[in-house]
């Protein structure tokens, strides 16, 4: 009989339980690590330096665009002091009305956008009301952007001083309007422009200008959209539809050409390209070309089937917005340039370009087209659409130039998260 003293002690630990063990609890830290990176590495919540910042629920819940939805991007509108903008209009009502008007009109749509943000801190972007090409001519008629400058950098210094959502991103959520010759650089002469450059506190914004060129140049190294220039509503409303006026003239052009392109300027206007369409068609019957203002010339711009828009001071000109609304096809005489929209109109198949350097061929070019495929531009031209996405509506529809403008600002905000999720990681 075995003495009852003399108990088996408990087993010690085996090596195979020790290891379960530290297993199990190695097993846990690793996931718990898995978890976190997983965590850290795809969160969609950028720290507060991210350049452009998305509402919780656009990142959250993508809404592709389409021609009936509203672009998601909620702005905020600053609500400025009448000096940087209103006080303009009053002062001179073609404020509203001329060629650079697009930052009266964008101003005036957001305002009654539904989707505008009522609280800044809801806001995906930032918008600053500060109009600069109000008077944009001295007494002589050349341009002035003098102004312009100082103007900026007081409306920024306000809203960086009373609002804490500039210095966040050192305005790169904010979105301003450059509707001048070379946009960001505000100034009309181009050598000057790019002397200049964009003004330092603007670098890091959003410019919505007309201006625009393939590659490289000066006045747009600065995230931009390139807008459509103002052209009054009323200029396709007059008209009777493009497909229903009877277009006796075959190419058309009024507007500044110079006889001697070097003017008092000391600048070649046009590059001389206006002064060479003269020379070479001024006494051609088939180009109906005119030098002298004519307060209805929409109205021979309607009746033709092709509508010279040379370049002038900038490659861009409001002949582009006024040939489309009147069924004309924009013949683009101006190298490199970018235009509005592009994913929207599709330029090439509602307009020609025709190299500065081949003027001479340009009748050449235009009979071509009328032999081959002019039927097929004016059907592509002629759409409703098209038209609509060079206006600038008050208040904006659906399709418009401002609701095009909220779509390439969504397109933006998508891409620059993109790009600070893949530098971050």
């Amino acid at each position: 009989m075995r003495d009852p003293k003399q108990r088996r002690s408990p087993a010690a630990p085996t090596l195979a339980s020790r290891l379960r063990k530290h297993s199990t609890w190695l097993l846990l830290l690793l996931l718990l690590w898995f978890a976190l990176s997983l965590y850290l590495f795809i969160s969609p919540t950028p720290p507060a330096a991210a350049p452009l910042r998305r509402s919780a629920f656009l990142r959250s819940k993508a809404r592709a665009l389409s021609a009936t939805t509203a672009p998601p991007v909620r702005i905020y509108v600053y609500d400025l002091p009448d000096r940087f903008n209103r006080d303009w209009v009053a002062a001179d009502a073609r404020c509203a009305r001329h060629l650079f008007a697009a930052e009266v009109a964008v101003h005036e749509a957001l305002l009654a956008y539904a989707g505008r943000a009522a609280r800044p801190e809801d806001a995906d972007l930032f918008f600053v009301p500060v109009y600069v090409s109000c008077n944009f001519s001295t007494p002589n008629g050349f341009p002035s952007l003098s102004h312009a400058r100082g103007l900026l950098a007081e409306a920024v210094d306000l809203v960086r001083t009373q609002m804490p959502y500039w210095n966040r991103s050192a305005g790169a959520d904010h979105v301003f309007v450059a509707s001048h010759d070379f946009g960001a650089c505000f100034h009309p002469m181009e050598d000057v422009a790019i002397a200049d450059g964009i003004p330092e506190f603007l670098k890091r914004s959003i410019l919505l200008q007309t201006f625009g060129v393939q590659g490289h140049h000066v006045c747009q190294e600065v995230a931009h959209v390139v807008i459509p220039p103002h052209v009054p509503l009323e200029v396709s409303h007059e008209l009777p539809e493009p497909e229903k006026v009877r277009r006796d003239i075959f190419a058309f052009f009024r507007g500044k050409m110079e006889v001697h392109p070097k003017n008092i300027s000391g600048r070649f206007y046009s590059k001389k390209v206006r002064t060479e369409l003269l020379q070479h068609y001024g006494r051609n019957r088939k180009f109906y070309l005119k030098r002298k203002r004519f307060d209805n010339y929409q109205s021979e711009m309607a009746r033709s089937l092709f509508c010279l828009c040379p370049l002038g001071w900038a490659p861009w000109s409001p002949r582009l917005v006024e040939s489309v609304l009147l069924g004309c096809i924009p013949v683009i005489i101006a190298d490199n340039i970018r235009l509005p929209f592009p994913s929207v109109l599709r330029w090439p198949e509602i307009s020609l370009q025709v190299a500065e350097k081949d003027i001479a061929s340009l009748e050449t070019v235009l009979d071509h087209v009328v032999a081959t495929n002019l039927t097929r531009i004016q059907k592509n031209l002629w759409d409703p659409m098209k038209r609509k996405a060079l206006v600038f509506n008050r208040p904006m529809e659906v399709g418009d130039a401002t609701w095009q403008v909220l779509r390439e600002l969504e397109i933006l905000l998508d891409q620059s998260q993109r790009r600070y999720v893949r530098s971050w990681r």
